[in-house]
């Protein structure tokens, strides 16, 4: 026997058609805004001062931005390296940085100077300048 469907029930079944293909939809966004959208680093081997570290490479405005903030501990590197286009005076900070980090300022490969930037939760927002030009930035987290 064929029962027809009355117009309450026809709303609600709809209403949950609706609701599924929305929550579906939002999942599928997030996934691929996750995995496919999302800008990786990609990671080199550097060797710095007698040692081989495993390094994130910045080479974006957008990768420079945001450096290492949020990091709070190594996960299969050691630290980033920064590529810049032009040798410029260079100045960073520990906004968001929850890691201590060395600075190494670098003309091409070589280092004209090497700086400590403490995590924020350690002392306050800091500031480290390059003193000179430079063309990359090497940040080794402790």
């Amino acid at each position: 026997m064929i029962r027809k469907e009355t117009g309450l029930l026809r709303v609600v079944r709809m209403t949950l058609i609706k609701t599924v293909v929305a929550v579906v939809v939002v999942m599928m966004i997030v996934v691929l805004k996750n995995n496919f959208f999302k800008q990786k680093n990609k990671t080199i081997t550097y060797r710095l001062e007698k040692k081989t570290y495993q390094l994130l490479v910045a080479n974006t405005p957008r990768q420079w931005g945001k450096g290492l903030m949020y990091v709070k501990k190594k996960d299969g590197f050691d630290g980033m390296i920064f590529y810049f286009p032009e040798k410029e005076l260079r100045s960073f900070w520990n906004k968001n940085t929850l890691v201590d980090l060395d600075i190494y300022w670098l003309i091409d490969d070589r280092v004209i100077r090497k700086d400590v930037l403490l995590a924020i939760t350690k002392n306050g927002l800091q500031t480290v300048c390059s003193q000179k030009p430079v063309n990359r930035v090497i940040e080794i987290i402790h």
